[in-house]
């Protein structure tokens, strides 16, 4: 009977060291796949940034920058600050650690904090590059990317990778939420 026992408890042990190894494996893929997810961005965030620093057009009617617009100008701060934090925030989820409970609620609120920026950044300079195409007859704004055909298409790009930057936010949002819930015992039924 003791054999039997043993044999139990060996066979227990296997599949509970089988199970460590797995969840080690899906933690260190789950950990790449965060630290990919937080680089992408970084490079997205970059590139738009990259754009509307350059987009300007200059023609008979006069030049049109980037920075004479508010919104513009805050999609080019807020890029730049979210891909700092892309880096950084991908160096420290690459760094194999102890997923402590502080350490799931910072990355958890930075992360939001962080998807909102940009969002609020591509939202923004999305409406003005929809005025710049579309005018506003109410306003006596008339359209101008008939005339700065270029400095719209430019703009146009710059928003539209600011928002695939923001999906990516959104997913890293998501894996940091995963990770920090997931520490928590789910609550329990209520029985009168």
């Amino acid at each position: 009977m003791d054999n039997k026992a043993s044999a139990v408890s060996s066979g227990s042990n296997a599949v509970e060291m089988g199970r460590g190894a797995a969840d080690e494996s899906g933690s260190a893929a789950m950990r790449t796949t965060e630290t990919l997810l937080r680089i992408l961005p970084m490079a997205l965030c970059i590139a738009s940034l990259v754009i509307m620093l350059k987009n300007s057009h200059t023609n008979e009617y006069g030049t049109l920058s980037y920075s004479d617009f508010g919104s513009f100008k805050y999609l080019v701060h807020a890029s730049g600050i979210c891909a700092g934090y892309s880096l950084l925030s991908a160096v420290a989820a690459a760094m194999p650690r102890p997923s402590t409970m502080s350490w799931a609620w910072t990355f958890f609120l930075l992360d939001q904090l962080f998807t909102y920026i940009i969002l609020a950044a591509g939202a923004v300079s999305a409406e003005v590059v929809y005025l710049a195409y579309k005018g506003d007859v109410d306003l006596t704004w008339s359209e101008a990317c008939g005339t700065y055909d270029g400095f719209c298409r430019k703009a146009t790009a710059s928003v539209a990778i600011t928002f695939s930057a923001t999906l990516c936010y959104v997913g890293v949002s998501l894996i940091s939420s995963y990770r920090l819930f997931t520490k928590y015992e789910a609550p329990l039924a209520y029985t009168q």
